[in-house]
């Protein structure tokens, strides 16, 4: 008897042990609105970072990656969840992720990736004044956007009207509009704007939009656009309308040109951030960051469908060239 006494007590006391180092991994709360080619690129680079610094999800530390579907009630839900389930950190991706996170915790570390414009979310007033609980790294397109509008006017200059969806719902969108907006009323151009509700939309709104008597598409990124980016690909290709995609992935989904920033990268330097809260480093003092690096991609099947023809400087500014369909 008393043997089995001893033994239900080790188990007990093993049991007990297990449950307490269990707690004691550092947990990380990952947020986002939707499934898409950006998001997933920043997910990767982010994991990648902690990869590096031998961080590995249940065995030293405990990521609860989660997605809202493209429901911002839903990422309103899943912010406070983490917030119930005292998360050391969470990691918020793009502007409805931080303002959902903001709305939850004035306590917890926020580290966003992936916003437009952090201070529309009144993070912050600068990047060194903003609110001590809260850093990341913005991708702010102000640069890009106008240089993807330079890029149409040097390979299409007969060009004049420049259609786009947007994603009212997305305060990022709206952003991006308004910057596309300027830069084309500087450079010459018309903006076409049609709104979408959910990316299920996406293709019978983008059928709309080539009815506008449009000359080409550029499509600004946001979230909802982005998940479902593949079905505006298709519209472009059956109606023979040139497609510029606002981030660099969209050459992998049907546009003959994609302008921005390395979604990876910026996951990674997330993830950099990340491992400095975690070793101590408090919000208040890292400074907001931005990308520094456009890039841009180009798939000349797609522009070949598109009837673009690319001029030589353009093709040596590319860092990345598609000759063939994608498999």
């Amino acid at each position: 008897m008393r043997k089995v006494l001893v033994f239900w007590l080790a188990s007990g006391l093993l049991l007990t042990s297990c449950r307490k180092s269990e707690t004691k991994l550092y947990t990380i709360g990952y947020l986002q609105l939707v499934e898409s080619l950006t998001n997933d690129d920043v997910r990767r680079g982010f994991v990648q970072a902690l990869d590096e610094r031998g961080l590995k999800n249940g065995l030293n530390v405990r990521l609860k990656i989660r997605n809202g579907m493209g429901d911002i009630s839903q990422v309103q839900q899943i912010a406070q969840d983490f917030v119930n389930e005292n998360v050391d950190l969470i990691v918020a991706v793009s502007t409805p992720g931080l303002q959902a996170a903001l709305m939850a915790t004035q306590k917890i570390p926020i580290v966003f990736t992936s916003v437009a414009n952090p201070y529309l979310t009144r993070a912050g007033i600068s990047p060194t004044e903003h609110l001590g609980y809260v850093t990341g790294v913005s991708s702010d397109s102000a640069i890009p956007i106008r240089q993807t509008l330079v890029l149409i006017k040097e390979t299409l200059p007969q060009a004049k009207r420049i259609g786009t969806l947007w994603t009212p719902s997305e305060r990022n969108s709206e952003y991006y509009l308004e910057l596309a907006r300027a830069a084309a009323a500087e450079l010459g151009f018309e903006i076409v704007a049609v709104p979408v509700v959910n990316s299920n939309e996406v293709l019978l709104t983008a059928q709309v939009l080539v009815n506008k008597k449009i000359d080409v598409i550029y499509q600004i990124s946001d979230n909802t656009i982005n998940a479902s980016f593949e079905a505006l690909g298709k519209v472009a290709e059956e109606n023979g309308l040139p497609l510029f995609g606002g981030f660099l992935l969209s050459t992998h989904a049907g546009a003959c040109a994609g302008l921005g920033w390395d979604f990876f990268d910026m996951g990674y330097k997330t993830g950099q951030i990340v491992l400095r809260v975690k070793a101590g480093e408090i919000p208040a003092a890292i400074p907001f960051q931005s990308m520094t690096s456009v890039k841009l991609h180009l798939n000349l099947k797609a522009a070949e469908r598109q009837g673009v023809k690319f001029p030589p400087e353009v093709i040596k500014k590319a860092s990345e060239i598609f000759a063939a369909e994608e498999k």
